[in-house]
């Protein structure tokens, strides 16, 4: 095992271990990630379809009387509750990510390695192409309608999945069996996807490609409810998951001898991205390339591998590029809207390439 996990270590980790930035220059990048962040959401509340002047956010914001009642609704109703989901579902996938990346050594890990949104894929599979095949009755029959009905599939999705691969990492001891086993669990659900999508009608695959490209602008403060504390529960486990992290990154041998137990280490990461995971994807969909490339980022800024400035440098630069992604997606003054995925992927790709090429080098 120590064998196949060793190019990723001798690859990637001299770049970083060592270079210990000062503690003073990291808290300034971490204030400037911060500043960004706020940037970002102060921008998606203002620019969209219709600009509205940042004077009239914040009274909006505090409960008085705008200019135009209309603009009002449009922050309050829509882009707030929008940008919050984008800040923690950005959040959510690039921590994510980056425990992934470190529990598999792999720098081409992501929070979907184990699953868990091919989970929360077949739940809304099944809902919309299967059901739908008989015109919808039984989910009307049942309260979920509609938008309701798609998030709650995803989330009984992405449960049943989150189930299952914890119970695969209390009995398997190989992470690299772990994550294959993951992956052939995203395959067999895809082969099911695929069939549920040959059977069914147009007008339900179309409902169905929609969901797949990813969307922040669904959730309204009811789900929010549920969405938040999810991610906030999943970040807090995270953080407090920072020294195990750290032993990691020099291989389970060294964790081991160190004194780590490795099975409560790897059920903590394992339960930290799959809560972080599947609340996004059953609530945004299937949002790609964040979880790839922003724990990439954050380490060539920061310079180091050390996870106490990671996580939270990965939570500030992966919401900023969620809220930056979705300002793109709404492309300002138009009323057109870009699909999510293919925005993220834009930007997420060229890290992506690079991580590949400076492998090629070393």
């Amino acid at each position: 095992m120590e064998t196949a996990q060793t190019p990723y270590l001798t690859s990637t980790a001299p770049a970083y271990v060592g270079r210990w930035p000062r503690v003073g220059l990291r808290r300034g990048a971490l204030l400037a990630l911060a500043g960004l962040a706020l940037t970002a959401f102060v921008l998606s509340l203002t620019v969209g379809s219709v600009t509205i002047p940042l004077r009239e956010v914040l009274t909006a914001l505090m409960g008085g009387e705008t200019t135009r009642a209309t603009w009002a609704t449009i922050i309050t109703d829509f882009r707030l509750p929008k940008a919050l989901t984008a800040l923690f579902a950005g959040a959510a996938l690039g921590v994510g990510g980056l425990q992934m990346q470190t529990l598999f050594r792999n720098p081409l890990a992501d929070p979907y390695v184990l699953g868990v949104s091919s989970g929360a894929s077949l739940g809304v599979a099944l809902v919309v192409l299967a059901l739908g095949t008989t015109g919808g009755v039984l989910l009307a029959g049942l309260g979920l309608p509609g938008d309701l009905g798609i998030t709650a599939a995803a989330v009984i999705g992405s449960a049943l999945a989150l189930a299952l691969v914890l119970a695969l990492a209390a009995r398997v001891r190989s992470v690299m069996t772990l994550l294959i086993l993951g992956i052939m669990f995203s395959s067999l659900t895809g082969a099911l996807v695929s069939l549920l999508l040959y059977f069914s009608i147009a007008q339900r695959i179309q409902v169905y490609l929609n969901w797949t490209m990813g969307s922040f602008g669904g959730v309204t403060w009811a789900q929010m409810a549920i969405f938040a504390p999810v991610v906030t529960a999943g970040l807090a486990l995270a953080l407090a998951l920072v020294k195990p992290l750290n032993a990691l990154l020099l291989g389970e041998a060294y964790a081991r001898s160190m004194g780590l137990n490795l099975r409560r280490a790897r059920l903590g990461i394992i339960s930290s991205t799959a809560l972080l995971a599947g609340a996004v994807t059953a609530f945004c969909g299937p949002i790609g390339f964040l979880g790839l490339a922003v724990a990439h980022l954050c380490r060539a800024l920061l310079g180091t591998s050390d996870h106490r400035s990671l996580i939270p440098a990965c939570a500030l630069l992966g919401g900023t590029l969620a809220l930056v992604a979705d300002l793109i997606a709404q492309l300002p003054g138009s009323q057109h809207i870009l699909p999510l995925n293919a925005v993220t992927a834009l930007l997420g790709a060229p890290v992506v390439i690079s991580v590949i090429l400076r492998r090629r080098v070393r």
